[in-house]
């Protein structure tokens, strides 16, 4: 865990934080979540961290700091730093065709779009590369999203990463025998990508994603509980995950159906026990799109490793100069992601947000309606956990629940004005 320090020091209202305990508390005893964490850091140091609820209601746990919770998306952040410190490696280019290392990719064509039917197909016009991959440029897409032909078919043909039956590799190999959902490189949109991109950490390095990342990251880091499944020791810690009453259903995300309004929500109901979940077994592949678990103490480590540009307690993981390119908008012509395709859903807003490698970056706070700094980046899970980091305050936030889907409430909004309104010295 890093140091903690008054508040104060770290530029912070001792009495206008309260307010960030007060909503935590809120969401609890307003029966939005059951339980919840928030860690804020500035300057290296632990301003503030706070939990609240329950990590398990049925058995009575507690959330508490070392909740272990899953991380689900913010997998893909973690993923994508194995992915360039193999570049740095020089395992390969950002540019290189991603067949290059999966053949099965060289063919895979491309739906035509519109009301065409899933078998009227085009070639692909140009490859994927790798670097599409990273930014969700690649044409494939997430079969929850409920909008096309082609992610049917990724339900049809169960495109399920973090398997306890298949290889990372045969999921990948079915993947690429679907059509992609647009011309690679010529729209952002959320997907498996970062699944594919973990195939090819495997490839390149000659170890499982799991491995890769345990030995390469997790432990230089001191991340001691994150990883793709909860060992037996540390199951005493695991949250359960839950829904809404309504409205809690992911099929809903991508469609246009009329989502149940927030004060209709009602309640929670359990989606996954703490204490029979099918993260208490590993897998037998590694989802690097969202297969993670971890505590918010872990996390925090991975975001100062970020925000220090690649280390921490003398441990270099990356560049100074790999990081800033991370954290640089890679869409064309510096668009955002609202100019670069229909907005459906991801775990960010589109206007004024644009794509780095690995998460989504601030371009024009204004245009977001964000209180935020210019090259903020962040992203988040599908349980709702969140993190964001500013190197203009050398800030970053973290907030841990198990909420599923995390479009339920717009908690991220509400915390974001919190930390900021909090925040008076530089």
């Amino acid at each position: 865990m890093l140091d903690t320090v008054d508040p104060a020091v770290a530029g912070f209202s001792e009495a206008r934080l309260e307010r960030v305990t007060q909503w935590l508390e809120a969401q609890v005893s307003q029966g939005k979540l059951a339980g919840a964490s928030t860690l804020i850091a500035r300057h290296g140091k632990i301003a503030y961290q706070q939990s609240a609820g329950f990590a398990d209601k049925e058995i009575g746990r507690a959330f508490a700091l070392d909740t272990i919770v899953r991380i689900y998306s913010m997998t893909k952040p973690v993923t994508t730093v194995a992915a360039m410190m193999l570049y740095e490696a020089g395992c390969f280019q950002l540019d290189d065709p991603v067949a290059k290392y999966l053949p099965e990719f060289a063919d895979t064509p491309v739906w035509s779009g519109g009301d065409s039917p899933i078998d009227q197909t085009v070639k692909q016009s140009a490859p994927m590369q790798v670097r599409h991959l990273m930014n969700h440029t690649s044409g494939l897409t997430y079969g929850f999203m409920n909008t096309t032909p082609v992610d049917a078919l990724y339900r049809e043909r169960a495109i399920e990463f973090q398997s306890r039956k298949e290889s990372l590799a045969d999921i990948v190999t079915r993947l690429a025998q679907i059509p992609l959902l647009c011309q690679p490189g010529s729209q952002w949109n959320y997907s498996v990508a970062t699944d594919v991109l973990g195939r090819l950490v495997e490839v390149w390095s000659g170890m499982s994603l799991a491995d890769f990342c345990e030995q390469k990251i997790f432990v230089p880091l001191q991340m001691h509980d994150t990883a793709f499944w909860v060992p037996e020791q540390s199951q005493d810690r695991f949250a359960a995950l839950y829904l809404p009453e309504m409205g809690g259903d992911m099929s809903s995300i991508g469609g246009g159906s009329e989502r149940v309004p927030q004060e209709l929500r009602g309640g929670l109901k359990l989606a996954d026990s703490s204490e029979n979940s099918v993260y208490l077994s590993p897998p037998s592949s590694h989802s690097g799109g969202g297969g993670l678990v971890g505590t918010i103490g872990d996390y925090a480590r991975f975001c100062q490793m970020l925000i220090n540009l690649g280390e921490l307690d003398g441990e270099r993981l990356l560049a100074p100069s790999t990081i800033k390119y991370m954290r640089s908008n890679q869409l064309p012509n510096n668009s955002d992601m609202a100019a670069m395709g229909q907005p459906v859903w991801s775990e960010t807003s589109y206007d004024g947000i644009g794509f780095g490698l690995g998460f989504a970056v601030v371009l024009d706070p204004v245009k977001a309606s964000i209180i935020a700094s210019v090259g903020e980046h962040h992203w988040g899970g599908a349980a709702s956990t969140f993190f964001w980091i500013d190197p203009e305050e050398d800030l970053f936030v973290i907030f841990f629940t198990q909420l599923r889907p995390s479009s339920t409430y717009p908690i991220r909004r509400e915390l974001r004005a919190r930390v900021y309104q909090a925040l008076v010295e530089a």
